[in-house]
């Protein structure tokens, strides 16, 4: 047996792989940072062989609640992934696997690696809707990608969606990919309909810098990115200062940011209840756009999700409190599980790449069917 994680994205520390039944593994911290829960690596030479994987840190993870019910996926192609026996005993996360293939890949979630980002984005682009900018470089030099679908317009709405702040929240641009499978498609009258009223800006990854590095939440300094939208710098946060800009000249009318959240197995939003600015419109906006998500997409609850800042102690420094203070305009969080959707469990996959895809095409059309009140 041979475990390796020397890849884009990889993150595992492999302490003893002589017995196959106790392979012992340690995941990597974040760069300059204490934060750790995402791994991803390869196991070679297994065909048929009773693995047992043990993550013997994983207790120290920042989210170690996380670990329970969970369970990770794994995959010979790295397009189907598939949930594997798992369990936390408290200490250690044990996985458990007979491999049918002479390689097989585990990982927190489904991996979207730079390289598949960098198609996204140029699949994008193919679109005569789309234009691409590079906004500015990251620490590491890689590319912060910003896609506009439509034509600016004085009389048209601005919409800002990012995307994987945490790197590690890979469902997040798949979520992303769905997002861009519908946009550029002409024929969708949805797609047309908001295009006729609006400008969308996409930032598909926000962290190249953690997602190549194998991160789970910072950026190449150690820096959580959605801890920074009240004073980005260049020298520490590049890629919110540059993003930020960019919104800056545009303006923003509504604005949605992308995660994954590692407890709670439910897809839900969070808005910004405790901003200076918050009131019933608001609060009449945020419910709108929910209930309609929720009547579209059965995947998408109301009853779980996270609990409501009181008047006056958001933290301003998430892009959605930071944003919605700033332009008066409607900004929400959507989460998505690592785990599962309890409610709509796949015991196959879990929650999924396709499902996140699926999720974003409904977020366009509760946009579409709630742009009155919500706009």
């Amino acid at each position: 047996m041979i475990i390796s994680s020397r890849f884009d994205g990889g993150n595992i520390e492999c302490l003893d792989q002589s017995d196959v039944r106790s392979v012992q593994l340690r995941i990597r911290a974040d760069h300059q940072s204490d934060f750790y829960q995402w791994f991803y690596f390869r196991a070679s030479n297994v065909r048929d062989l009773a693995c047992r994987y043990v993550i013997g840190n994983a207790a120290g993870a920042v989210y170690a609640k996380g670990w329970e019910g969970y369970r990770a996926v794994a995959s010979y192609d790295r397009e189907y992934w598939f949930r594997v026996d798992t369990r936390f005993d408290g200490e250690q996360l044990v996985i458990e696997h007979t491999s049918a293939q002479d390689q097989i890949y585990f990982a927190y979630f489904a991996p979207y690696s730079m390289e598949r980002h960098a198609d996204l984005v140029a699949f994008a682009q193919s679109s005569a809707q789309c234009q691409v900018e590079t906004l500015g470089e990251t620490l590491d030099g890689q590319a912060i990608d910003c896609l506009r679908f439509g034509e600016p317009a004085p009389a048209k709405k601005i919409l800002w969606m990012v995307a994987r702040q945490h790197p590690g929240e890979t469902m997040a641009e798949w979520w992303m990919e769905g997002l861009i499978n519908r946009l550029v498609d002409d024929s969708d009258p949805v797609v047309r309909a908001l295009l006729q009223k609006a400008v969308l800006y996409l930032v598909p990854n926000m962290n190249p810098d953690g997602s190549h590095r194998g991160h789970l939440r910072t950026n190449a300094a150690g820096i959580n990115l959605n801890r920074e939208w009240h004073a980005p710098s260049l020298d520490k946060s590049p890629e919110v200062y540059r993003v930020l800009e960019k919104i800056e000249s545009t303006g923003l009318d509504f604005g949605l940011d992308v995660h994954g959240d590692e407890a709670l197995p439910y897809n839900f939003l969070a808005g910004t209840e405790g901003i200076p600015g918050w009131n019933e419109k608001r609060q009449q906006k945020l419910d709108c756009y929910r209930r309609t998500l929720a009547h579209i997409n059965p995947d998408f609850q109301l009853e779980h999700g996270y609990p409501v800042n009181k008047a006056g102690q958001a933290n301003m420094s998430y892009f959605s409190n930071a944003l919605a203070q700033r332009f008066s305009s409607p900004v929400m969080t959507l989460e998505m599980p690592f785990k599962d959707a309890t409610d709509t469990p796949d015991e196959l996959q879990g929650w999924s790449p396709e499902r996140c895809m699926k999720l974003a095409g409904s977020c366009l059309d509760a946009l579409h069917l709630c742009w009155d009140e919500l706009l």
